[in-house]
């Protein structure tokens, strides 16, 4: 039998075996788009199985967000959203007190509904938060699999409850990892888009682009991300999410050069970066295009 095979019963079994509370249905998410690379998600979803958590690594626009989104779905799970940055505290992700009816009580936070409803907590930019903060997630994240709220009882987590963590390189902000919450992860680096991954990505999103312009804007950006691993430019214009926002765009009339405008270039707010951003979009897109030139 093959893998996938295995693991597709293995998923219907454990969807079986932990069925979503009705309170927390609201939080089941369609993923935007599909996630194409099915060994990276052989990988990921044989790790979940076992019980292990996730860090998702790597490059800009490599697609770990969706990768997360998509695993939710595939495991029927609600999902529990922690965007972390530096004012990121443990009350801010476990809990914090609250008065409700004269009574101080504990506003429950995503981390602590996450362990309580067997929800998939994505751990967002997990690099961008104090060490001191994520540490309230030792005892969570490893065998232990419980919480300690000061105050309150200890929670032990839902048998489904998983965490995916993701991070970027490089970005203002960020800090490598304490070895101690690293040890809690399994980890996948996330491999840069391709060409073939790129067109198959448009296309599911824009089944009526032509053949031609699907390989003009994938082909722009892969030169936008080959000129930002050399450090010729910033890493702001190597936006997927950008690049499909224009091509929305051109759907609702604008031609490419202004589309593109919008959602790449003129996110680098330095004048001569955004010049030689310009530049190299002139290259794949000429200014005569229309909107209608896009589509068929």
């Amino acid at each position: 039998m093959k893998s996938n095979e295995m693991l597709q019963k293995r998923l219907e079994e454990f969807k079986r075996q932990y069925p979503v509370a009705e309170e927390v249905k609201e939080r089941l998410t369609v993923p935007s788009m599909p996630f194409y690379g099915t060994e990276i998600l052989d990988r990921a979803v044989t790790a979940l199985l076992e019980g292990e958590n996730l860090l998702l690594c790597g490059d800009k626009a490599t697609g770990k967000n969706v990768l997360a989104e998509n695993l939710a779905w595939l495991f029927g799970r609600p999902v529990y959203n922690i965007s972390f940055h530096v004012n990121t505290d443990s009350s801010s992700l476990i809990g914090t007190d609250t008065f409700v009816n004269n009574e101080v009580t504990l506003r429950k936070g995503p981390i602590y509904q996450c362990a309580v409803y067997g929800g998939f907590g994505i751990l967002d930019e997990i690099n961008m938060a104090k060490n001191e903060a994520v540490s309230v997630l030792h005892a969570t994240l490893d065998y232990r699999r419980v919480i300690d709220v000061p105050g309150y009882e200890r929670i032990v987590l839902h048998p489904a409850a998983r965490f995916i963590a993701t991070m970027n390189y490089g970005y203002a902000g960020t800090k490598e990892l304490n070895e101690a919450l690293v040890s809690r992860f399994m980890v996948i680096n996330m491999p840069p888009l391709s060409m073939e991954l790129l067109r198959r990505i448009l296309k599911n999103i824009f089944p009526a682009i032509k053949d031609e312009m699907l390989e003009q804007f994938a082909g722009l950006f892969l030169d936008l991300q080959l000129k930002a691993q050399n450090g010729e430019i910033s890493t702001k214009a190597v936006d997927m999410r950008g690049l499909i926002g224009a091509v929305r765009l051109m759907q609702g009339g604008l031609s490419p050069l202004e589309a593109i405008d919008m959602g790449i270039t003129n996110k680098c707010f330095d004048g001569f970066e955004r010049e030689l951003i310009g530049d190299i979009v002139m290259t794949r897109i000429p200014e005569s295009w229309s909107c209608g030139d896009v589509f068929s």
